[in-house]
């Protein structure tokens, strides 16, 4: 094959999800069965890539200012759920068990691989904190040690004596697992299951 496709199966192996296989079959599809989709594909990543941002406040994904979430009149904005990952957040929506907003650190604390309160999205949250409107947290975070230490970062750094409510939800979520690969019920059966955490 050519050089310039071999190129293209090396940046698509780079995609979560995809292996080998996988990729030959999107660059075939996209060079050989439907190159007409080639190009949509193109504009619309584009698109994506100048228009979408995180948002301010929680960081969810926004085009422009404040998310749909954060500025829905009809969440209760003194509740906050704090996810790792943008996709925590949508196996959560979809459980349809959660009316308050969220807050994403895009990870959580791992020492050992380098990742620390300065590298996850601690500040915005701070500030959420600091004003003075937050009533409860629910930590909706991995059941493994980094999710643990995360934890124990809100709970000692960001609340310390305020009066918030702290809780962690329930582990109907399999033990090492994450929100994201968890089914509806089993995301509100945890949510609903939450238990103080100190």
């Amino acid at each position: 094959m050519t050089p310039a496709y071999q190129d293209l199966l090396q940046a698509l192996k780079q995609l979560p999800g995809l292996g080998y296989r996988s990729a030959e079959r999107v660059a075939m599809h996209l060079l050989v069965e439907k190159p007409q989709a080639l190009s949509q594909l193109i504009e619309r990543l584009q698109s994506a890539s100048e228009s979408i941002q995180p948002c301010p406040i929680c960081g969810n994904l926004s085009e422009g200012g404040a998310c749909a979430i954060c500025a829905d009149p009809q969440r209760e904005q003194s509740k906050i759920c704090i996810v790792e990952r943008i996709s925590d957040l949508i196996a959560i929506e979809r459980s349809a068990a959660w009316k308050g907003t969220y807050h994403v650190l895009h990870g959580r604390l791992s020492p050992i691989h380098g990742v620390g309160p300065e590298h996850l999205n601690f500040s915005s949250l701070a500030t959420r904190i600091e004003a003075g409107t937050v009533e409860e947290l629910v930590l909706a975070l991995s059941n493994d040690i980094e999710g643990q230490a995360t934890c124990h970062y809100i709970q000692e750094v960001l609340i310390q004596n305020k009066p918030i409510q702290v809780s962690r939800i329930g582990f109907g979520l399999p033990s090492g697992g994450g929100v994201t690969y968890a089914d509806s019920s089993t995301v509100k059966s945890a949510l609903e299951a939450r238990s103080a955490y100190n």
